[in-house]
């Protein structure tokens, strides 16, 4: 029998991918990361739901614990981006350097295993004709993760596997029951652990981060109103303000400098390109020449048309073909041709 190791976190995803590899004849070897210190859904009932899922299915289970590695790459990385003034993307951070890489290093070396699976939704091929795995767009476009995955190497690709790419989450959810996995029934998860573990990224920060008040300006610095904290506000962001404005109002830039919240009109926070860092390319090599692709600026995002240039030492610019509103520095620009995702990297700040 062929063996996998399969992320399981407790939800009814990662309990449907690791069932339907169990019924398909892999041998199933379940693994749960141990993320968070103290409390928190996917740290405490997730480890107790994913035990017992791997009791119901028969299979082994292995916890390892992270908590350290999840602090430094993911708790420590938020906090330093927003005192900055950005708003850092945890998830593709989180899938690189603390759940993939980590999961297929301890199947590898501890257990002898050379594939892993999680209940992502996203596809993987291999290019016969470019020698490279592609990561494409999940069936289930409400539930694509691709966006999140975009910054796995080729050799992560190469050794994971996402069963339910093809499938769409009614048919999770009917696969579950038809298991009857104890997950069958459990509510969604939010996007984010962080938020779902603290109640709000505003109280999770607030435990990290001083409350320093500061000036609401325009661009000409003109003093509109105060906030408690830059880390309270992010690009685009309209309601929660508190000023009084004869039109509408959004977040057009943070100066942890100055410690000020700069806002603006809608025109104002629109803008004809961005630059990004940090890229990471899948399907193509790092380009030597201008390409036209679309680019999903954040997870919820529509696909638009772009150029991307290339600036070397692993960035780029973004022309977009119509200006896009609230660019955000701190989250993922992904590059798609149709359902292929390109590569990506991180915005940067004007």
């Amino acid at each position: 029998m062929k063996r996998i190791v399969v992320g399981l976190s407790g939800g009814v995803d990662s309990s449907v991918a690791a069932a339907a590899l169990h019924h398909q004849g892999y041998e199933v070897i379940g693994l749960t990361l141990w993320l968070m210190k103290g409390k928190g859904q996917c740290c405490s009932e997730g480890m107790v739901d994913a035990a017992f899922i791997c009791e119901q299915l028969g299979i082994p289970h292995e916890i390892v614990d992270t908590r350290e590695l999840f602090q430094e790459n993911i708790v420590d990385y938020l906090v330093s981006g927003y005192e900055s003034g950005v708003t850092p993307l945890p998830c593709s951070q989180c899938n690189r350097t603390v759940k993939f890489a980590p999961m297929l290093k301890y199947a590898k070396e501890t257990l002898g295993i050379d594939q892993i699976a999680t209940g992502h939704y996203a596809r993987i091929r291999y290019d016969e004709a470019t020698g490279r795995y592609q990561l494409l767009r999940a069936r289930d476009r409400n539930k694509d993760q691709s966006y999140f995955l975009y910054d796995l190497s080729q050799e992560l690709l190469a050794g994971s596997l996402f069963p339910l790419g093809e499938i769409v989450k009614e048919e999770t959810r009917r696969m579950a029951a038809q298991y009857q996995l104890k997950t069958a029934d459990k509510p969604e998860s939010q996007d984010l652990c962080l938020v779902e573990a603290h109640g709000s990224m505003q109280t999770f920060l607030d435990r990290y981060i001083d409350l320093k008040e500061g000036e609401i300006v325009d661009r000409a610095g003109k003093i509109l109103g105060k906030h408690t904290g830059i880390h309270h506000y992010t690009i685009g962001q309209r309601k929660g303000l508190g000023i009084a404005a004869p039109e509408p109002l959004y977040v057009m830039a943070l100066d942890p400098v100055m410690n000020r919240v700069v806002v603006g009109s809608r025109d104002e926070a629109t803008q004809p390109d961005c630059t990004a860092g940090r890229t990471n390319w899948i399907a193509i090599p790092e380009p030597t020449a201008p390409i036209r692709a679309q680019v999903q600026v954040r997870y919820r995002s529509k696909p638009v048309p772009v150029t991307a240039i290339p600036l070397g030492e692993g960035r780029i610019k973004l022309g977009f073909d119509e200006p896009q509103f609230g660019i955000t520095p701190g989250q993922a620009a992904v590059l798609y041709d149709g359902e292929v995702v390109l590569g990506g990297g991180i915005i940067e700040r004007r």
